[in-house]
């Protein structure tokens, strides 16, 4: 049911409008695999979960924040409404596309390190769901992708020229998502030899 649960949200998030709904759907996406792992009960099963619930929290945070930054000078969370943010806000750019990089478990993320865990223990419980959570991952990268192609490129439109420029704690904020989730791929023991 919580792999189910996966396909299904995921699938939400690709047909989603509004940037806020679709960061929430991914949430619960990746907490389907967390609830997956914690039903094995398993050491591996358990330390992925911990592993992928310490990531997600300031992955997905990291994302709220993004959105907010967006909202707050657009006034929308449409979409279709809101591209081309790159040509304005270069560096904000960059966050979107590290944090949607973290949140589809690229390498060196710690967030990969847990779905690792998850799925070898899912697959050591029972061979097929590694076709479930094979396609639920590639759902993942796929809506990661239009997410990030939705708000950043394109062309602007023109309601959207005049915008006011982001704040150093912006910026800050989003190193303190970010940093600790870099710094935990160099010592993932600190959250991940907890059940080893």
């Amino acid at each position: 049911l919580a792999l189910w649960g996966i396909l299904m949200t995921s699938s939400i998030c690709l047909r989603q409008t509004d940037l806020k709904a679709l960061i929430a759907y991914s949430s619960v996406s990746h907490m389907g695999l967390v609830t997956a792992a914690i039903i094995a009960q398993t050491p591996w099963g358990l330390t992925g979960a911990m592993t992928l619930m310490i990531a997600h929290g300031l992955t997905s945070s990291a994302l709220f924040a993004l959105a907010n930054t967006n909202y707050e000078r657009t006034h929308t969370r449409t979409l279709l409404l809101v591209r081309g943010l790159q040509l304005i806000f270069p560096l904000m750019s960059t966050w979107w596309l590290l944090t949607n990089l973290t949140n589809m478990a690229m390498p060196p993320t710690i967030n990969l390190l847990g779905e690792l865990f998850i799925i070898s223990t899912l697959f050591n419980w029972s061979s097929p769901t590694i076709v479930i959570t094979g396609v639920g991952t590639l759902i993942t990268a796929t809506y990661s992708l239009y997410m990030f192609l939705m708000t950043q490129r394109g062309s602007i439109s023109t309601q959207f020229r005049l915008l006011p420029p982001t704040h150093t704690r912006e910026h800050l904020t989003l190193v303190l998502h970010l940093l600790p989730l870099g710094l935990l791929i160099m010592k993932p023991a600190l959250i991940s030899g907890l059940f080893t």
